[in-house]
């Protein structure tokens, strides 16, 4: 009878367990949700509508072009080839997506987040300085000299970079855990937002001249993506 008891007891937290595992709202999609009444003006969380199965084709799966190297002529000296769900319909809803990145020399992918995706990058051609901050209070820098056939990971939403320290253009693809990871480009956000954020809360926070504040508010802010 006991040996029941313990059986039964054993079944309903499992069952408990499966149930709480299953029983939290799916990760957005997108920057935001805003919750309307009218389901004319709705769309899903993840921003995009099914086709029906029975139409879906084999361009629907398909992407050309990720041999073609980004243009890294800019400021920064980098370029980034998304291919996630805008480029590849098929990609909705099975949680990957991929990325080139191309470095002229001495070429930076600026400090940036995903705030959607762990990513993990394998270096192609050319020596990267790579790396990540931990989260507060410990802001520890994690990072590392990678070269051609290395791997390594950024965890979701940590701010991350890749520079070139080699004297050659560098290639590497980044594969990421979501179909639209989304960036968040540190100084483009901060200092480059549309309004301008308050200089007060700048200076603040920076603890800079409102002068240096200023002068990097008006600078050109450049999307390598």
């Amino acid at each position: 009878m006991m040996r029941s008891v313990h059986l039964l007891v054993t079944i309903a937290f499992m069952a408990l367990a499966s149930s709480l595992s299953s029983a939290y709202d799916p990760s957005p999609l997108q920057d935001a949700c805003v919750a309307v009444d009218d389901p004319k003006a709705a769309v899903f969380v993840n921003g995009k509508f099914c086709k029906d199965p029975k139409l879906a084709m084999a361009d629907d799966f398909f992407f050309s072009g990720l041999h073609i190297p980004g243009n890294t002529s800019n400021p920064v000296g980098s370029a980034v080839t998304p291919v996630n769900v805008a480029q590849i319909a098929g990609l909705n809803t099975l949680g990957i997506s991929l990325a080139r990145v191309d470095y002229a020399p001495y070429g930076l992918n600026p400090p940036h987040t995903h705030p959607r995706a762990t990513e993990i990058l394998v270096v192609l051609e050319g020596t990267l300085y790579v790396g990540f901050v931990t989260s507060n209070p410990e802001n520890r820098l994690i990072s590392k000299v990678l070269n051609k056939g290395d791997v390594f990971v950024f965890p979701i939403g940590l701010i991350h970079f890749q520079f070139n320290i080699g004297h050659t253009n560098a290639v590497a693809i980044a594969a990421l855990s979501s179909q639209n990871p989304g960036v968040i480009t540190i100084a483009n956000a901060v200092l480059g937002s549309d309004p301008p954020i308050s200089i007060d809360v700048l200076t603040k926070a920076f603890q800079l001249d409102k002068d240096v504040v200023n002068f990097l508010q008006s600078s050109f802010w450049w999307d390598n993506n």
